[in-house]
C-alpha cells in the first residue's frame, strides 16, 4: 500500500511529460559504434594474411620465432621452385642481382632483407643467393619459413 503525491493538476503533469519526451537524450549510445568496430576488426583479421608478398612457394617448416617488425617495408628476395630470383614481385636475372641490390641498398635505411626460398631448392642455390645479398650490401639476412615445423629438442611439433 503505497501513497503517491503529485504536485499540480493532472493537465500540467501531462504537459510536462510531453516536454520531457521532446528533450534530447544526454546519453551516448555506443552500441552502433561497437558493432562497426567489430565488423572492421573481422575484416582486417581476414584481409591481413592476404597482404603478404604474392610469389607462391612452399616454405620449409621450422619452430623458430618470428623476427621483430620494423618501420620500413621489408625487402624480400624470393627464390622460386624453378630457380627464378625475384625482388619483391619483380623477376631479376641472376647476373643483375648484385647491381640491383646495391642500388636498392643505397636508398634504404637498414641492411635487413628477407630471403624466401622454396623448400625444394638445393642448399647450394640458396647459399649463392645469400652471397649475392651480402655482396649487394645487405648484412642482416632473415630466412623466411612457415611456423609449426618439427622441433629438435624433443618437444614434438
Amino acid at each position: 500500500m503505497g501513497v503517491s503525491v503529485s504536485k499540480g493538476s493532472g493537465s500540467r503533469r501531462r504537459g510536462r511529460g510531453r516536454r520531457e519526451s521532446l528533450r534530447p537524450m544526454s546519453e551516448i549510445n555506443v552500441t552502433p559504434f561497437v558493432d562497426v568496430m567489430l565488423c572492421l576488426l573481422i575484416i582486417f583479421m581476414v584481409a591481413a594474411p592476404l597482404m603478404t608478398v604474392g610469389v607462391p612457394i612452399d616454405l620449409p617448416d621450422t619452430s623458430a620465432e618470428a623476427l621483430p617488425s620494423e618501420d620500413e617495408e621489408p625487402l624480400t628476395v624470393t627464390l622460386s621452385p624453378d630457380g627464378e630470383v625475384m625482388i619483391q614481385t619483380t623477376a631479376v636475372p641472376r647476373a643483375d642481382l648484385v647491381a640491383r641490390l646495391q642500388a636498392i641498398a643505397g636508398e634504404r635505411d637498414t641492411t635487413r632483407i628477407f630471403l624466401r626460398a622454396d623448400g625444394a631448392i638445393p642448399y647450394e642455390d640458396v647459399m649463392q643467393i645469400m652471397g649475392a645479398l651480402n655482396a649487394g650490401g645487405f648484412r642482416q639476412i632473415g630466412l623466411v619459413t612457415d611456423a609449426g615445423g618439427p622441433r629438435l629438442d624433443g618437444g614434438g611439433q
